[in-house]
């Protein structure tokens, strides 16, 4: 595990000098400006004064994506609290919000609003539905996104409720798409000199992602997505632990596989006729793997290169070598009241640029004071603001940075 040292952020990051306002809340928003503060942009939570995001309510959930981020808590229904998000806003670079349809607006800070008095901001919306069509006003969250987009069409098919999925991928895939798409939007304004409007729909972002299982369906190609392979499953080992063989239709992957674990009758069988007898080759191929633990066919598969990994718990990703090598955990030291914690680290990397966590997820508010300096307010002013309860700082925790 990698250990920053001195808690700052380094030079030379991709995004340096990126000024981004921050309006959207949870999960897809953070998780956007995740990966966008981790490549060195500098982001701004812009949370409500009393309670701030309700993700803070999880703490640890909240601390795990909002790290190398800053806090103003301000009032935006306020009249003064819109201006002083006006007035960062006209040197802003990007603006994330994630209200439902309209609320931006009513608020006074929509893209129409921006633009006006920065007509370089590129200004991307995140919500359910999007922004139009007859759901944009429905209020739903993960599991309904995927319900709709027809991630879960098996359950219909078998008629059984499933365990509802661990991953809420309708939040991380809107929150990659926006990242894609702020990007997109930023080189197309070093090619018009004008900022843009996004439109980023979680359940869009999930239908796409059904890409494959769709476009067979509705144009009667075929059954959707792959075909069941027996040499693409989760077969549990000797110990009770689980493995999982990733032959994606190859052939020759089959023969040594077959041959690694002791069924070389099989390994004359082509794709097409392994997918004909799917049940029957399942069996036979579960019991063999059932003669022997997991960390023996560990060994034997990454001998013979049979495509595979085993299924790890959390504890075991943590220690895995792969990760550990990569780099993937890191670990921000202690500063003054947060204790040192580990982070998973920005996946991507670019040569020459550090893309790591630096800096500890913010109290609420904890940037308040700074930030209003920075765009010109007087201290008196300030704490005028703050007696009127316009801005908001967590006293208890709150350290200057």
């Amino acid at each position: 595990m990698h250990t920053v040292q001195g808690g700052e952020r380094v030079n030379n990051t991709v995004l340096g000098g990126l000024k981004i306002l921050n309006l959207a809340e949870q999960y897809p928003g953070p998780y956007a400006t995740l990966i966008l503060s981790d490549l060195g942009a500098d982001v701004i939570n812009v949370e409500r004064p009393i309670g701030g995001d309700p993700a803070r309510q999880f703490d640890a959930f909240y601390q795990s994506i909002n790290r190398n981020k800053r806090s103003l808590a301000l009032d935006l229904k306020s009249e003064k609290g819109r201006q002083i998000f006006l007035e960062l806003a006209r040197d802003a670079d990007v603006i994330l919000e994630g209200y439902r349809p309209g609320v931006a607006k009513r608020l006074g800070i929509s893209y129409e609003d921006i633009s006006a008095i920065n007509d370089r901001i590129v200004y991307a919306s995140i919500s359910g539905f999007g922004q139009d069509g007859p759901y944009k006003n429905r209020p739903a969250h993960d599991l309904s996104y995927q319900s709709i987009a027809g991630m879960l069409y098996r359950q219909v098919d078998s008629g059984q409720s499933f365990q509802v999925p661990k991953v809420e991928t309708g939040d991380l895939s809107s929150g990659m798409f926006a990242a894609i798409g702020v990007l997109s939007g930023l080189f197309l304004r070093q090619q018009t000199g004008k900022g843009t409007y996004i439109d980023v729909s979680m359940t869009d972002g999930l239908v796409s992602w059904m890409t494959t299982n769709l476009v067979p369906f509705i144009n009667k190609m075929g059954q959707p997505g792959l075909p069941a392979e027996p040499g693409y499953y989760i077969y549990k080992t000797q110990d009770g632990k689980l493995i999982s063989i990733s032959i994606a239709h190859e052939d020759w992957f089959w023969v040594d596989f077959c041959n690694e674990i002791g069924l070389s009758e099989l390994t004359h069988l082509k794709s097409e006729e392994r997918r004909t007898r799917f049940e029957e080759l399942k069996q036979k191929v579960s019991q063999a793997i059932s003669k022997h633990t997991r960390k023996e066919w560990e060994e034997r598969f990454e001998k013979a290169g049979i495509p595979f990994g085993s299924v790890l718990s959390l504890e075991e990703v943590q220690h895995d070598p792969q990760f550990t090598q990569r780099g993937l955990f890191v670990e921000i030291p202690e500063c003054n009241d947060r204790p040192a914690m580990t982070h998973v680290r920005q996946p991507l990397k670019f040569e020459g640029r550090e893309t790591i966590p630096t800096k500890h997820a913010p109290h609420l508010g904890e940037h308040s004071r700074v930030i209003l300096r920075e765009i010109g307010y007087a201290e008196d002013e300030i704490d005028d603001l703050f007696s009127k309860n316009i801005c908001y700082e967590e006293l208890s925790k709150q350290h200057h940075s």
